[in-house]
């Protein structure tokens, strides 16, 4: 099974994030390591520990169903400069095959989330 990460313009013709349920959970379990800590001990992933507990402007895009709801723009934009310091520093760091894959999915889900900035509509995940 599959997920997209769309803008939701209705244009079929615009740039979007497509990759399988299980790659989406590892690129965000990667994604909170990142930001220094792990997503199964959240609440919504098996654990007990709250979204309150940690900071992270990634929490809008962590703290989300897989495959439904959305994100606003103001969100989007908000999460785009962490999401590039991020890639960046797994850039420097180099890093195997799956590393490069998540740096590919960071890129592709930045230049999304622009899009939806500069657009003004609602990052659909789908």
């Amino acid at each position: 099974m599959g997920l997209c990460l769309f803008p939701g313009d209705g244009d079929v013709t615009s740039p979007d994030l497509s990759l399988s349920c299980t790659s989406f959970h590892r690129f965000r379990q990667r994604l909170a390591q990142a930001e220094g800590f792990e997503l199964s001990q959240m609440q919504r992933f098996g654990g007990d520990r709250l979204w309150s507990d940690v900071s992270t402007t990634l929490e809008p895009l962590l703290d989300h169903p897989d495959d439904d709801g959305e994100l606003s723009a103001a969100q989007c934009g908000a999460v785009i400069p962490r999401l590039e310091q991020i890639a960046a520093r797994w850039e420097a760091d180099g890093g195997d095959a799956v590393m490069q894959q998540h740096i590919d999915y960071c890129h592709q889900l930045v230049v999304v989330m622009k899009f939806c900035v500069a657009e003004d509509v609602e990052l659909i995940f789908g």
